[in-house]
């Protein structure tokens, strides 16, 4: 007589979970290599799952997937200790059908994510190491301070306006503002006729230096951290392509990590999203200067060395002239921040310095 198997075994079969995570909880969908298992809620715990699929597919290969978003990368380190080959896609590049889109919810996302990586459509992001990640959020961290700062400099000049006070002479100019005389002005010179407004501007102007201090102390161990052997010597690098500071560099160190992700320059304009919109078709042709696609940050600061490095750097200040005989200024520069990032990617590729260009 035949007898029953009590025990799973499905060594050499792979197994592909999609995952939708959310803050509460995570809607999984396993797919087998032939069958769909099932669509199931779970504590957000990548044990749970885990101990879910070993016990339910013992010796099974396991693969994973799930979008990037404000989860971050914890729990694709989790996945990966556990054994699972987890990988994390952008969520744009998930391919849905117009059915999926109407018809949202979290088991038909789970489902695609399953579907999708089982057909091998899916490409995983670039995953950086945790103590980049770490890194990371201190030179972030040090951009937020600089956006608060701006909007309570905005918050105390539009103070100002409202109630018709008007800057002294010797504070005319813009480009005195904000200095030290000019605090104790706001602080000691500045005098409306009831006691709550002014300590409504003494508020403001003290929230205005708290923030200037923090942004201070934060730079402060910014540098440090850019002396470490990780950082130093690519900063030197990077600083040698003219309008690229302190600052510009060390963003690129922590927002890249690795050059070599990069195939080319072409590649490495697509992540920074210095290449143009494109869409043809009958013969018609509608190009834009910028994709929306790309990593903002790092592009606001390349136009903004592009801005310096043009009017630094010989061969770029005349190329950047003879774009503007047939182009508005605005529009010469992403040539010149193209041209920058080329520079950027040869010294992080090559390990050697830029030289700037002499023009004959």
């Amino acid at each position: 007589m035949q007898k029953q198997i009590s025990e799973l075994n499905f060594e050499g079969q792979k197994v592909f979970v999609g995952i939708d995570v959310h803050l509460k909880s995570w809607t999984v969908t396993p797919l087998t290599e032939k069958l769909t298992h099932k669509t199931f809620s779970q504590p957000p715990d990548a044990e749970v799952l885990h101990n879910y699929l070993v016990n339910n597919f013992p010796g099974a290969e396991y693969h994973s997937v799930y979008e990037a978003g404000f989860s971050g990368f914890w729990t694709h380190y989790k996945l990966k200790a556990l054994g699972i080959n987890n990988i994390v896609v952008n969520p744009a590049d998930v391919p849905t059908s117009q059915k999926e889109q109407l018809q949202k919810d979290d088991p038909t996302d789970s489902r695609k994510l399953a579907r999708s990586l089982r057909s091998g459509d899916l490409r995983s992001i670039y995953i950086p190491e945790p103590n980049t990640l770490e890194d990371r959020s201190l030179v972030r961290m040090r951009a937020s301070l600089v956006k608060d700062l701006v909007r309570y400099k905005l918050r105390i000049k539009s103070f100002l306006y409202l109630y018709g006070i008007s800057y002294p002479p010797e504070f005319e100019n813009s480009k005195t503002h904000w200095s030290k005389r000019f605090m104790i002005w706001l602080k000691e010179g500045v005098s409306l006729q009831h006691e709550t407004g002014n300590q409504t501007l003494s508020y403001l102007v003290r929230q205005a230096e708290y923030q200037r201090q923090l942004l201070l102390e934060l730079t402060r161990k910014i540098k440090e951290m850019s002396r470490s052997e990780k950082y130093m010597r690519n900063i030197a690098l990077l600083r040698s392509v003219p309008g690229v500071g302190f600052i510009t560099a060390i963003t690129f160190m922590t927002e890249i990590e690795n050059i070599e992700r990069f195939r080319n320059t072409d590649h490495f304009a697509g992540f920074i999203g210095i290449v143009p919109n494109r869409h043809s078709t009958g013969g018609k042709e509608n190009d834009t200067e910028m994709t929306f696609r790309g990593q903002d940050m790092l592009r606001r600061y390349l136009i903004e060395s592009s801005w310096t490095a043009a009017r630094t750097d010989p061969a770029l200040t005349m190329c950047f002239h003879k774009y503007t005989y047939r182009m508005e200024a605005n529009k010469a520069i992403i040539r010149i921040a193209r041209k920058v990032l080329n520079r950027i990617f040869f010294v992080m590729k090559t390990k050697t310095k830029y030289v700037s260009c002499v023009v004959k």
